[in-house]
């Protein structure tokens, strides 16, 4: 459903954002339509399926502080 709206501005403004929404071919309507639905948070991407082994391994290391020096020692305990 369409509702009206009413802005008030600088005819400077009005007449660039015309000329702009000409150039882009659209309406001054759809340009500040665009720009409204810009300011909302980015929508999510739909959930990808995760192979069924990967799926079972998420979420498994939460928790746990990993870092660096802590797998390379225990690679060294483990290979050396």
């Amino acid at each position: 459903m369409n509702t009206k709206l009413t802005l008030r501005m600088d005819e400077r403004l009005v007449e660039k954002g015309k000329l702009e929404a000409g150039r882009r071919g659209k309406s001054v309507s759809q340009m500040v339509g665009d720009f409204f639905d810009a300011l909302s948070p980015p929508k999510q991407p739909a959930a990808k399926k995760l192979p069924p082994l990967t799926a079972s391994l998420v979420g498994v290391l939460k928790g746990h502080r990993m870092n660096a020096d802590a797998y390379k020692e225990h690679l060294r305990e483990k290979y050396l």
